[in-house]
């Protein structure tokens, strides 16, 4: 499991930063774990926060910056993509990763990676926060984006 080695975390105090949690539709009951772990830990650390939904996860970059650009602090980005028979799963998962990335870089405001590239629909009810899970994928998107936030408002004083 991709979770071995993670950091323990402690609830945060992240009063005052607004968020922007951006989530694709597709898969929902893994999508909707996502958007429930992403849910828990914003709401326990006092950020403002709102939910959009976009169509899939090759919209989460557009809407992501879009959202960084408008005022949010952060974003948490949201997505599953599963493996089929076609490189389909390619092309979306990389335009997804490399687009996430570019908007991290462009806007210099952080991005929370919650887009799950899995292989099948097991692997992300494990991965989805809910009941029987081993991990907390939209939890740990969440938290990355609420920490990294933290730390470039420091650094800018």
């Amino acid at each position: 499991m991709s979770g071995h080695g993670a950091p323990e975390t402690q609830p945060i105090d992240a009063t005052g930063l607004s968020v922007v949690v951006v989530a694709g539709q597709w898969h929902d009951v893994i999508t909707e774990g996502l958007v429930a772990g992403a849910r828990r830990v914003l709401d326990a650390s006092g950020a403002s926060w709102r939910l959009v939904r976009v169509p899939g996860s090759f919209e989460l970059p557009v809407v992501s910056k879009t959202a960084l650009e408008a005022g949010a602090d952060a974003v948490v980005a949201l997505g599953v993509i599963i493996r089929g028979g076609t490189p389909h799963f390619d092309f979306v998962s990389a335009a997804a990763t490399d687009g996430l990335t570019r908007v991290a870089l462009d806007t210099g405001k952080p991005v929370g990676f919650g887009v799950l590239t899995l292989d099948d629909e097991q692997q992300g009810l494990d991965r989805a926060g809910l009941e029987g899970s081993k991990e907390d994928k939209g939890a740990e998107a969440a938290d990355a984006a609420l920490r990294t936030a933290l730390v470039l408002r420091d650094l800018h004083g």
